[in-house]
């Protein structure tokens, strides 16, 4: 193996790297071993990765975390401090920012067939393709206020839920949702809050804010994909982060528009627009870029080395470049 340095670029901070030496920028540590013949990066050996016939030797500090498919939770069991609530059966993300705002579980007999709405902020850690663990005991379950599930979810219905659990409103203010911003209240006892729901709509009327919607993802399924100069394919999923609870892709299969077609991913920042009444999604992203972009496997986890790669391909900045570093 070879004693050469390398560049390693962590968080989009460029150092040199030597063998054996250790990083810690903003994030988790990574060690290099061999310089850029093996990375070992929390104990998962990375071996480099080529690029247009180059090595791409790039560590980042968040190199280990992983993005989770919406599909994979469905059917996730939600555990209270007490016992099971029920499974998840529907996300609702809102269509501004593209942050999952709710859980729909199914609590099956419990709650006499009825589903509740369980936000992430209450979330305090889950296990792939198993279960997602909250803190919230079944009674803070059973006396939250109900909502029709059925139906739109109403911004007097969400008024009244975030009082009751005493969360933020993220059509209020700065979206709090993620790892690094938990809820400062008590998560004992639900924080309740005074004033009126009316007169909090009334303050809405006064003041409103951006026309933020839910939508389901299970609904958004199936919407077309109109790339600049033609259709490409058809939504087929999500994958989302689930520190931040932000859906950063949407994949979709092009194999009904051509011959050998694949399923792709496509970044939220990249959507031009939504034309929800007729189930359409838009990108200023060429056919043909689409068609020679890379392949998305759900087979195999995308971290952040796979990210970065079909940024570089599509000539975009991460998303991850725009948080701030700690």
């Amino acid at each position: 193996m070879s004693d050469e340095i390398h560049q390693a670029h962590v968080n989009g901070v460029s150092e040199s790297d030597t063998r054996g030496e250790e990083w810690r920028v903003g994030g988790p540590v990574a060690v290099v071993m061999d310089t850029c013949d093996q990375l070992v990066i929390h104990g998962r050996t990375e071996y480099p990765r080529y690029w247009n016939g180059h090595r791409d030797c790039r560590i980042r500090a968040e190199a280990s975390k992983m993005l989770r498919s919406v599909k994979e939770i469905h059917g996730c069991t939600v555990v209270a401090s007490d016992g099971d609530i029920g499974a998840v059966d529907e996300v609702y993300f809102d269509d501004v920012e593209w942050k999952i705002r709710y859980l729909v579980v199914e609590t099956g007999s419990w709650l006499t067939e009825r589903r509740v709405l369980i936000s992430p902020h209450s979330v305090q850690h889950t296990e792939r393709a198993s279960n997602i663990h909250v803190h919230l005991t079944r009674q803070q379950v059973r006396d939250s206020p109900k909502v029709d599930t059925d139906k739109p979810v109403s911004r007097q219905h969400e008024i009244e839920y975030v009082n009751y659990y005493g969360y933020p409103r993220y059509w209020d203010g700065p979206d709090l949702v993620g790892l690094s911003s938990r809820p400062s209240f008590s998560l004992i006892e639900p924080a309740r809050n005074l004033t009126s729901v009316a007169a909090q709509l009334s303050g809405l009327r006064e003041a409103p804010p951006h026309d933020i919607h839910l939508r389901s993802t299970r609904a958004v399924e199936g919407y077309r994909i109109e790339a600049a100069d033609g259709r490409m394919g058809e939504v087929s999923g999500f994958l989302f982060d689930d520190d931040a609870w932000a859906i950063r892709y949407l994949t979709f299969d092009t194999r009904k528009w051509w011959p050998g077609g694949k399923t792709v991913l496509l970044a939220t920042q990249w959507i031009d627009d939504i034309d929800w009444t007729n189930s359409t999604i838009s990108t200023t992203l060429t056919c043909d870029a689409i068609r020679h972009s890379p392949a998305y496997d759900d087979s195999v986890v995308l971290n952040r080395g796979d990210e970065t790669m079909l940024h570089d391909y599509y000539r975009k900045n991460g998303y991850w470049t725009a948080a701030p570093q700690l």
